[in-house]
């Protein structure tokens, strides 16, 4: 039997899926991770990015990287990113399985990523999927012409097959992963409508062409993972589709997008939303800062493309901010940083904004020293009252943190005017910051149960 000895490394091995579009690489990996995470839809070219995804097979954990399909020598834009998607996969990957169609049988695009894999010197898993059936079994011996070794029939859609034999000859060849102890990564998702920048500040970061870039708009579908270091602490950043009005959204894959864009908000300690400055605090954005808040996340505003702003004077920036605040005033606790995704200015203090916005969003506040905070902004402003009958407020406690929640014991909540609460809700954060993140302020009275 052959021995094969394993490298220890501390980060997980990885396995790119390759393949020309269509060919269900996107259902393979769906059937790997149990859920329905990347796009899956009957267009060609539907994956455009490199998408990331932790597996786990008989005890041994690897990343699978879900990658847009190739058709070498197309000359067009987004299918010569796609390519050199693929190429950067390849280079990453400890291994790499070749998806090609039983379906459609044996195509001349194959036969060329077969040469193309051939000189990658990496081991490569050559995978004939849509064998839905026994009698279709037969069209697997056509493959061994790809000369890229034996071919595993599956059907990635009923997860059928040598789906199981295929997994194990993998990990095989895959080092051996020892996970290290490690601070939970901040998750930052970098939102906005489309054509904002938010592929391109991604790549500004990484450094790398790591996200497709492109004039057409929405060239963005999938919520994509990348995850990078900065000064000792681990970052995901999460560059999702551009989120347009609800009535221009088409159904299917577009709209599909857009839910996996709120999903990752959801998801996110903190939310980069992008606001282009030509265009200012447009209507959609306001509805984009709604969904953040609504998801009580930590939200830092960066106006990109402030390298086009034309006469630009000293003010200009002051000028600017104050507009955004009041045209959307729900976000004025929100910091606004002016940037350049294009040029990098001002990207490298992202991040220092980043870690503001998350400690204030999990700050927690002694009970003792909240009553007194509160106190103190009762008797410099007194509750309302309404025919004879004043507010109280008998006791506050912090009840959680993303968002920081607060709850008011009073003696009648119908007493609460919404002004008040602002009010409330300005002297804490006058006293203690929370800059970048919503609060959440609950009114209870004395008695009532949660």
């Amino acid at each position: 039997m052959l021995s094969i000895k394993k490298t220890v490394v501390s980060k997980k091995p990885v396995v790119a899926i390759v393949g020309r579009p269509n060919v269900g690489k996107s259902t393979f990996v769906n059937r790997l991770i149990g859920s329905r995470e990347s796009i899956v839809d009957d267009m060609p070219g539907v994956t455009r990015d490199r998408l990331y995804f932790d597996v786990e097979w008989t005890n041994t954990q690897f990343t699978i990287i879900d990658t847009g399909g190739i058709i070498p020598g197309m000359e067009d834009e987004i299918m010569l990113s796609i390519s050199s998607q693929v190429e950067i996969a390849s280079e990453q990957a400890d291994a790499i399985i070749f998806l090609v169609d039983g379906k459609e049988g044996l195509t001349p695009t194959d036969e060329d990523i077969a040469n193309m894999l051939r000189r990658v010197e990496k081991p490569v898993f050559l995978t004939v999927n849509k064998v839905d059936t026994p009698d279709k079994a037969g069209f697997v011996n056509e493959f061994y012409a790809l000369g890229v070794g034996e071919p595993h029939p599956v059907s990635a859609m009923h997860g059928t097959g040598d789906m199981g034999d295929l997994l194990d000859e993998v990990i095989k060849v895959l080092p051996e992963y020892k996970e290290e102890e490690a601070k939970k990564p901040i998750r930052v998702a970098v939102a906005g409508r489309p054509n904002v920048g938010k592929s391109s500040l991604i790549n500004s970061f990484l450094g790398e062409q790591r996200v497709i870039v492109s004039d057409v708009s929405g060239t963005t579908r999938d919520a994509i993972d990348t995850k990078l270091t900065v000064e000792d602490t681990e970052y995901i950043l999460v560059d999702t589709a551009g989120i347009r009005k609800k009535a221009r959204v088409d159904y299917g894959v577009e709209l599909f997008s857009v839910d996996r864009a709120i999903k990752a908000i959801k998801n996110s300690d903190v939310v980069l939303m992008l606001v282009d400055a030509k265009d200012g605090m447009t209507d959609q954005d306001k509805k984009i800062g709604n969904t953040i808040i609504d998801a009580g996340k930590a939200i830092v505003i960066l106006v990109n493309k402030w390298d086009i702003v034309e006469n630009k004077t000293s003010t200009t920036v002051n000028e600017f901010t104050k507009k955004i605040k009041k045209e959307a005033p729900h976000l004025d606790f929100a910091p606004i940083l002016f940037i350049s995704a294009k040029t990098g200015q001002r990207v490298n203090k992202i991040f220092q904004y980043i870690q503001e916005a998350r400690e204030f969003s999990t700050k927690e506040i002694a009970t003792s020293l909240l009553n007194r905070v509160i106190n103190e902004a009762t008797a410099l402003n007194p509750p309302p009252s309404q025919k004879g009958k004043r507010l109280k407020i008998y006791y506050s406690t912090q009840a959680g943190v993303v968002p920081p929640t607060f709850i008011l014991f009073v003696n009648d909540k119908k007493l609460f005017m919404t002004s008040y609460v602002r009010y409330i809700e300005n002297k804490l954060r006058e006293a203690f910051g929370f800059f970048g993140t919503p609060i959440r302020i609950i009114i209870r009275e004395k008695g009532e149960k949660a």
